[in-house]
């Protein structure tokens, strides 16, 4: 972040190949084959590619990670006859260790080992998903492309395989490859340069690289192994099972070993409307690498709270309905189920926040409606029950909002039409609303975000405003507010969310440059720290919130 300062408080056995019989690519009675001759992949290229060793010597083939729990590769690989590459799933056969991101094999210092503990296959497709018994971090997963090959497109193919000179080469090499012809569920490729594939690559990826970066467009399913060792046929041609068209299964797979983790939850929604998540344990000073994909990729707004060891996530999809889900930590991210009460004021929610009434196992989720206006709902965790509708909080045009929980009221802030902060009060001993918004002291024209947290007696607003980062706090034990913001920075901040935790008030934001960042406010030293990225690299960021189950 560019702008800052520091002030006071705020096994390997081969795969045989596929033969051609009246003009058509037909599988023999050993496992079909497909490996990549061509050259010596660098120390960190294609590092997402898998090695998979199947049976004590029996098998032996490639595939690449597109998720830390989730290596793609072909079916064939896992069935008795890879001529009939059918009814595999569940738990393989055989034991199968995974390794990812060792170019060398024979080299212990570098990647990742793993075993396969769970099979899921298409039916109309020589591909397969194999789940990990470990997740693979530090490995950054091959993406799934999302548009189909075409014919003469140039792609690439990494493999453990055998090459012209080597029958167990033991590293990873890779070939280029031109693409012959796209037919429903495959893609046909004609080596070039004199790469081929060979025995021990079936499920190889076939990648397209655009600018430096790949992308999973097929899988090596069936070869020709032409100029491969020990072989007489010259022609490099190869079937291979298309992936382009299936994003959203492997999608789908990938949400569903998303672990929880103790910890501060932050999630993001990206470029792509789909929710990230990654987790901060300040007991350890550590972050997730990376930010793992939880689920949907039609998400507009999120927000979320923790109520004992479990996340409750709330989010506004593109239905512009309610739903939510929650992840307990050990176990894994729940469904999505929509909120009751359907759609509310015409085309239904646009922003979202929700508080956590203490100890009571009860939530508040307000959304700002299409008209401008705010509603609530509550959910109660103790019977597993929401109210049954929306109910209308006043008519106003608010653009965003945030909310806290302090003395059995849910206390709301909003940014109204004219860019100012006001708020509003919910009592639960009274059951009611007060009767009108209050504008904050100090408040002024151009606020873009705002965030609430408590912290002892206090609540602390975070404001993200068009020229800077401000602050300001709730004092209940005195019961007053601060007369004025204090300016922070000069950053230029879009969006923010916050949490706290051991007398820290965590800020986590979204900078011009779309992407994410994070500094307390520590009072324990009076002093706030400098922001600091939060690893990953995520850009394009719409969308943050943050809950925390320490």
């Amino acid at each position: 972040m560019p702008r800052t300062s520091v002030q006071p408080l705020r096994a390997r056995a081969t795969v045989l190949a596929a033969a051609l019989a009246a003009g058509a690519l037909t599988a023999l009675t050993s496992p079909p084959a497909n490996a990549a001759v061509g050259e010596p992949a660098g120390d960190s290229s294609y590092a997402y590619t898998a090695h998979l060793a199947i049976g004590d010597n029996f098998r032996a083939c490639t595939g690449a990670l597109v998720d830390r729990y989730w290596v793609i590769t072909a079916a064939s690989c896992f069935a008795a006859d890879p001529a009939q590459a059918t009814g595999v799933g569940g738990a393989p056969k055989w034991h199968t260790t995974v390794t990812v991101g060792r170019t060398d094999l024979n080299a212990t210092n570098t990647g990742v080992s793993t075993e396969v503990v769970d099979l899921a296959a298409r039916a109309d497709r020589d591909l397969v998903m194999a789940k990990l018994a470990t997740p693979v971090d530090g490995i950054t997963p091959l993406r799934v492309a999302g548009t189909a090959p075409v014919p003469s497109e140039k792609l690439r193919m990494p493999g453990y395989g055998r090459t012209k000179a080597e029958w167990v080469p033991n590293r990873l090499h890779s070939g280029a490859f031109t693409l012959a012809s796209v037919r429903a569920t495959a893609v046909d490729t004609t080596g070039t340069d004199g790469a081929a594939v060979c025995k021990g690559d079936t499920g190889a990826p076939v990648v397209r690289e655009n600018g430096g970066v790949g992308e999973l467009v097929a899988v090596a399913s069936r070869s020709w192994q032409g100029g491969c060792l020990g072989e007489t046929e010259t022609r490099t041609g190869a079937a291979n099972s298309r992936t382009d068209d299936l994003a959203g299964w492997v999608k789908d797979l990938r949400y569903s070993t998303a672990d929880v983790q103790a910890g501060t939850h932050v999630q993001i929604i990206g470029s792509d409307n789909a929710l990230y998540d990654s987790v901060a344990n300040y007991a350890t000073g550590g972050w997730s690498n990376s930010w793992t994909p939880t689920g949907n990729d039609s998400l507009l707004a999120v927000d979320s709270v923790a109520v004992g060891d479990t996340v409750h996530v709330y989010a506004v999809l593109g239905n512009h309905r309610v739903y939510s889900r929650d992840g307990k930590v050990g176990g894994r991210w729940g469904t999505w189920n929509e909120v009751p009460g359907g759609a509310v004021a015409g085309d239904g929610a646009q922003k979202i926040t929700a508080a956590v009434r203490g100890n009571t196992g009860m939530v508040d989720v307000e959304i700002i409606g299409s008209d401008g206006s705010l509603y609530g709902t509550t959910a109660d965790y103790n019977t597993s029950t929401w109210r049954p509708t929306w109910d209308k909080i006043g008519d106003n045009r608010l653009t965003a909002v945030t909310s806290a929980y302090f003395d059995n009221a849910t206390h709301v802030f909003a940014i109204n039409e004219d860019g100012k902060v006001y708020t509003r009060t919910g009592n639960h001993t009274t059951g009611s609303w007060g009767t009108d918004w209050l504008e904050l002291p100090g408040s002024r024209p151009n606020v873009t975000s705002i965030s609430a947290t408590v912290h002892g007696t206090t609540i602390d607003l975070s404001i993200a405003g068009t020229d800077t980062f401000y602050s300001t706090s709730g004092h209940f034990d005195t019961g007053h507010w601060d007369q004025q913001w204090t300016p922070m920075d000069d950053n230029r901040l879009t969006i923010l969310t916050s949490t706290t935790s051991d007398n820290v008030v965590h800020i986590y934001a979204v900078n011009e440059d779309k992407k994410v960042y994070t500094r307390d406010a520590d009072y324990n030293t009076s002093l706030w720290t400098a922001w600091k990225a939060i690893p990953g690299g995520a850009t394009g960021v719409k969308a943050i919130t943050a809950a925390s189950t320490d």
